[in-house]
Order: structure tokens, then sequence, then C-alpha cells
């Protein structure tokens, strides 16, 4: 069975794996104990409390989650979206805005930088009619992971709602809720937790999505009522709800509890991409973005030659148990490895001793290990 080195769905442990051979009832007041559960400890990760903070649990991919809290958040009349893209997922949001017609403004980034507070206040002063703020915490079209902690407080500090599209980087990499002050944060089930796909998470402030009723542009994507079908109904889902996924995805809370919890996954994960991307440079396999904005999620290669075939390198390592990804960068040609997921060192250390053979070999190039 090959390894994902991807940004999720990404590898997951025999364990989480095993817990979707059994089926369960969706109406079984033990599986509306466990949402409740699952509910409240995603809180617990985020440094928050379940008086300020809830966890809104969304069938569907991560994209659902988005989709739901931008549509929820920001009302039909008198507001104005403000989105900040430095990658394939803010542009994203833009994307969903359109569909929805929210009114937006963006703040445009180039893939290689991050999005910095002086650039958004620049936006800021440019238009007095923004009243929400949406933006990616690790953008894996590159790995660069974008200061949060700096943009976030200041605009709650200004009344503005915030969103965070925190899809690749909660539970992977330590996020304080309370700190941020933010209003909505959005992950999925398939990411640093290491369940598999299935629904999406929104960890929403509770006094701002009690405002929201009425807000959402869709049925089956209102944030306000399914959060309320939770929290008065004990847990219950408002549409059938992926089973499987809940229980596997409990089964990876105790493990992420079991390893040390987010500082020791953060680690590993950090550990991971240390060792992938000194190992890569010294094969001579240049990085996309400067390794002090790199996050430990995934991390981004240009091509080592000019006729470089992707796809025979990707055969070449799936046929010997990984699984990478293609660049999504517009400015260079590139490809993707992710550090995440039930991965270790020994495994990077395994994959680079694999692209050290193609290398030499298969691309006849030189190299310093």
């Amino acid at each position: 069975m090959p390894l994902l080195l991807t940004p999720g769905p990404l590898t997951t442990s025999r364990a989480v794996k095993e817990t979707m051979l059994v089926d369960h009832g969706t109406w079984d007041d033990d599986y509306k104990e466990l949402t409740q559960w699952v509910r409240h400890e995603l809180v617990a990760l985020g440094h928050a409390s379940d008086e300020d903070y809830t966890t809104v649990l969304m069938q569907g991919s991560g994209s659902f989650g988005v989709e739901a809290a931008l549509g929820t958040a920001v009302p039909k009349q008198d507001a104005t979206l403000l989105i900040a893209a430095n990658g394939a997922y803010g542009e994203r949001m833009t994307e969903i805005a359109d569909y929805l017609a929210i009114p937006y403004v963006v703040v445009d980034v180039p893939e290689d930088q991050t999005v910095t507070l002086s650039a958004v206040q620049t936006v800021l002063e440019q238009h007095p009619e923004i009243t929400h703020f949406a933006m990616v915490h690790c953008e894996t079209t590159t790995g660069i992971l974008n200061p949060i902690e700096t943009i976030i407080p200041v605009l709650a500090d200004k009344g503005i709602v915030t969103i965070v599209d925190a899809m690749s980087s909660f539970g992977g990499v330590p996020i304080d809720l309370t700190a941020l002050n933010v209003d909505y944060l959005v992950t999925s089930s398939n990411k640093c937790v290491q369940g598999v796909p299935g629904f999406s998470i929104v960890l929403a402030k509770r006094e701002t999505l009690d405002l929201t009723q009425g807000n959402a542009r869709s049925l089956a994507l209102d944030l306000y009522a399914q959060y309320r079908c939770f929290e008065d109904n004990a847990g219950k889902w408002r549409f059938t709800s992926p089973t499987h996924v809940v229980y596997a995805f409990a089964k990876a809370l105790h493990e992420l509890n079991e390893e040390g919890g987010i500082s020791a996954r953060f680690r590993r994960y950090s550990t991971n991409e240390s060792l992938l991307r000194q190992g890569m440079n010294d094969l001579g396999y240049e990085l996309v973005i400067d390794e002090n904005v790199q996050s430990p999620i995934i991390t981004s290669f240009k091509y080592p030659i000019a006729d470089f075939n992707f796809r025979a390198f990707y055969e070449y390592l799936k046929d010997r148990g990984f699984i990478i990804y293609p660049g999504k960068v517009s400015k260079c040609d590139s490809f993707r490895i992710g550090n995440i997921g039930e991965v270790s060192a020994s495994d990077i250390s395994r994959l680079l001793n694999l692209i050290e053979t193609y290398t030499k070999d298969t691309l006849q190039l030189s190299v310093a290990r």
C-alpha cells in the first residue's frame, strides 16, 4: 500500500482504517454522543472553551465548509468581503463569492510571498465598506504559511468578521482560537488530525454565529441551521451523516492525543519537512518558496531540468510505494511532496534514496549526497 505524500487525503493508521469496518446507525444515542464528543474535542484543540466557540461539522470536502462559512457569515445586504489570495485556495474563495453573489474585494499577493498586514490594511483604507475578511493559513499551492497571528487579531479589533481557511494546518500547526479572536476557522476530517475524507469542520465563535440566521444562500450548506440542529438535538446531524468517517475521526483524535497533541505532531511534521527539504536540496532540487515562510505541511520543488517528465517521475515513485502531487504554481513548473499523515522520518529517508537513484540513473544528473 503506497504512502500518500499529499496534503490530504493522507496516509492514515491501520487502526483508523479498521474503525470503518463496522456499520453504524445515525439515530443511535451512542453515535450522537460521539458526535458531541468530537465537537468538544475540536474546540479544545483550538485552545478555546465551549462557552465561546462551537464546532459545526458539515458533510462534504473542505471546500464545502469554506462555502458554508462564507455563504452563512456574510449577510445578503450591506456587507462586503475582503479576500486575501496568494494561491489556488484563496482564489477558490473568490470563485465561491462569485457563485453566491457576495460583493468582494481581493488582496492579490504573489504565490511565493506571504499575505501581510500592511497589504491588507492598504486595501481596508481604500474600501471602508468592508465588513468581512477571509484568508488561507497554509496555502498548499506552494506550502507557504501565512501569518494569521499578526493579521486576524488586528482586523477583529476593528470589528471585521474574520474567516480563516486552516484546512491543511489545523491539528498539525498550533492555533489558538482565543488569542486569534477569529470568528470562523475551517478545516477538514482528512487533514492533520489524520482522519479520512467525508466532512468539513467549522470552528465558530458562538456570538458571531448566533447572528447569522437567514444569511445562508444554500439549504444544505446553511451553517447556522446545521449548528442549531446539533445544539437542539443532542448531536443529531440534519441530513445523512458520514457515520464511518466520524468513527474513524474519533479514533484519529485519540491517536493525536496519544502522540502528545498538536505540539508533538507539529514537531514530527517539521522534522519530516526539514529532512525532505535538505535532502532534496542536496540532490539539486530547488525550492519554490523561501524556507523562512515554509510550512511543515507540504513542500514545492522546481523541475530539475527543462524537459523533466513529471508523469514518469510520479509513476516511478508510485511503483515503489510513494504518491506525490503535481505542482499548482503558475510562475514555474513544479511538483509537491507532503510531509503529513502517518509518515515518519524513516519514510522520508526512503523516499530520498529513491529520488537520488532516479536523479542519477534516469536524469543523468550529479548529486551532492
